[in-house]
């Protein structure tokens, strides 16, 4: 009989862990997503395998799993208390989850919306600092991100950080925004000519920049309302 092969010595492709980095977790079965939380099978079976008999004895439902004992568990070879531990937490925060209303996205669709956005972010700071908003097509945020944290009166921006960041969130729609310490509202040259490479470049990667706001503590300027975008 060949001797069973562990999972590290799989085809790199084949392995849960590395097939999750490249495809993303739902290209995984259920067996294989808990071969990854419980790390180990026993002798006579991987990981894997072992998930997949579990999953087996509960007619292939998640459901019938989260509603077994430790003790149940246990009785499976490869499976101790801590991993049936395991297991079950894997269940409940499933469970848990489901039972959760989606997280609402804020609409950041005009400049006062913006504004309102990173004001709390952005009233207190000393130096300059220059944000970032993603959004989808429907104007709600995907992800924002501080690229730079600078001087009194300027911070320097790499705009290809910019673009790759995104690209790399599928953002169609992207928004600008940085702080003026000083309270002047009125935008620099270099605020000029960075809002302007920044068009060009969105142009070239068909994102649509929306906006590029300048945040004091109770007032804002924007690029978009003062028709410069």
């Amino acid at each position: 009989m060949t001797d069973k092969l562990n999972i590290n010595q799989w085809a790199a492709e084949d392995r849960p862990r590395e097939k999750l980095m490249r495809l993303g977790a739902q290209s995984l079965s259920d067996a294989e997503l808990l071969a990854i939380l419980v790390g180990s099978g026993s002798p006579k079976e991987d990981a894997v395998t072992l998930m997949k008999r579990l999953l087996s004895d509960c007619r292939n439902s998640l459901n019938t799993l989260g509603k077994m004992t430790i003790s149940q568990l246990c009785q499976y070879n490869g499976i101790g208390e801590a991993k049936a531990i395991t297991i079950l937490a894997a269940c409940e925060l499933g469970k848990r989850r489901q039972m959760e209303s989606p997280e609402e996205r804020p609409d950041l669709g005009t400049a006062t919306r913006l504004y309102n956005h990173m004001h709390p972010l952005l009233q207190d700071c000393d130096v300059e600092e220059f944000w970032l908003l993603l959004m989808n097509h429907n104007y709600r945020l995907i992800k924002q991100q501080r690229i730079s944290h600078g001087g009194i009166t300027e911070v320097a921006v790499d705009i290809r950080i910019i673009m790759r960041e995104a690209v790399l969130n599928n953002a169609t729609i992207i928004a600008v925004c940085h702080n003026h310490p000083s309270g002047n509202l009125r935008p620099s040259q270099a605020d000029n000519d960075l809002t302007a490479q920044l068009k060009k470049a969105c142009d070239v990667m068909r994102i649509h920049l929306l906006d590029h706001i300048i945040v004091t503590d109770g007032a804002y300027f924007s690029y978009h309302e003062s028709g410069r975008l």
